[in-house]
């Protein structure tokens, strides 16, 4: 039962008591089942916008997912990362693991295993276009 239709029980179920609206308690009672009948229409529109627009996002959902298939190729994980990943084995206990570009940048890690601070020293040439400003 929608609320409109709980509404307009409750509507019958008072002139079926014959409320007297000349009476105060009448003319309130009248009122806020007024008001109640237009918050229940107002929340049944306000409920089919909302529909309509989940559906209008759904489809620009679906519209961006093809347009990010297009741009940026099939990612195993669909965020249309293009950052490289570096697999690294930790010398202390072996246990391989991935890191990104911005992490080797940053010249250290610890271990997510051992705790172990594993250090990288790169060093860019002129043809390097990773960023970073110690190029020699």
């Amino acid at each position: 039962m929608t609320i409109s239709e709980k509404v307009a029980y409750i509507k019958g179920l008072a002139e079926g008591m014959k409320v007297d609206t000349e009476k105060d308690e009448g003319k309130i009672l009248a009122n806020i089942l007024d008001v109640l009948a237009d918050l229940a229409a107002d929340l049944e529109d306000a409920e089919c916008g909302l529909e309509e627009l989940s559906e209008q996002v759904d489809a620009v959902d679906e519209d961006l997912d093809a347009l990010e298939t297009e741009f940026y190729g099939d990612c195993d994980d669909c965020c249309g990362c293009d950052d490289d990943l570096y697999e690294i084995t930790c010398p202390a206990c072996e246990t391989e693991f991935e890191v990104d570009e911005d992490t080797l940048l940053d010249g250290s890690i610890e271990c997510p295993n051992c705790g172990e601070t594993l250090e990288f020293d790169l060093e860019c040439d002129d043809d390097c276009d990773c960023g970073c400003e110690d190029k020699e």
